[in-house]
C-alpha cells in the first residue's frame, strides 16, 4: 500500500492570502444555518481537526467531524482546496 503524496501548506501563509479568520461555533444544525450555508458555498470554511500524533491540522469545507472546530475567512479559501494545511497557530485567530 502507497502513502498518497499529499500537498500541505503552512497557516500562516493561508492566512496571508485569505485574512484573519474567525472561529465559528455550530449553535444549531448546519443544514440550518443560512450564514453557515453561504460561507461554505464561498468556500470560507476550514475545518480543524486533531491528527493522531497529536497535532492539529485544517481541510477546506465543512467537514463535520466531533472535536472539530471551524474557521471562517474573510476570503476563499478555493485556492487551497486539496492541501493539508499545517503549522495552525492559535494566535493568528480573531478571538
Amino acid at each position: 500500500m502507497k502513502l498518497l503524496d499529499v500537498k500541505t501548506m503552512r497557516f500562516a501563509l493561508v492566512i496571508e492570502g485569505c485574512g484573519e479568520p474567525q472561529v465559528y461555533i455550530p449553535w444549531q444544525s448546519p443544514k440550518e444555518d443560512r450564514g453557515l450555508q453561504a460561507q461554505i458555498r464561498q468556500a470560507r470554511i476550514m475545518t480543524i481537526q486533531r491528527s493522531k500524533s497529536g497535532s492539529d491540522f485544517g481541510c477546506v469545507g465543512f467537514i463535520q467531524r466531533k472535536g472539530a472546530r471551524y474557521l471562517v475567512f474573510p476570503k476563499s479559501l478555493k485556492r487551497f482546496a486539496d492541501q493539508r494545511i499545517v503549522g495552525i497557530k492559535w494566535e493568528l485567530v480573531k478571538k
